[in-house]
């Protein structure tokens, strides 16, 4: 009986290399989304996608609102626009 080959498993792309180019991904990915136009097999893969994004976007900013803190000595100050 010949072999059958596994389905291929896919790897998860990597984080992106700072904030702002994994925000920029997150929304393209939103508008590709939104279109309409992905195949049904993508959707679950861009949807993965972009909660793996959201994810590491929230953990950066996260990330600077604790060092913020440590600067302020422990607490933020309310920003008022001039």
């Amino acid at each position: 009986m010949p072999k059958v080959p596994s389905p291929a498993t896919s790897t998860p792309a990597a984080l992106p290399a700072s904030y702002e180019a994994g925000l920029q991904e997150l929304e393209q990915l939103v508008a590709e989304l939104e279109s309409g136009q992905l195949p049904l097999d993508q959707l679950l893969g861009s949807y993965q996608r972009g909660a793996a994004l959201l994810a590491f976007c929230r953990d950066k900013l996260q990330a600077v609102e604790d060092q913020i803190m440590v600067l302020d000595a422990g607490s933020l100050k309310v920003w008022a626009p001039e």
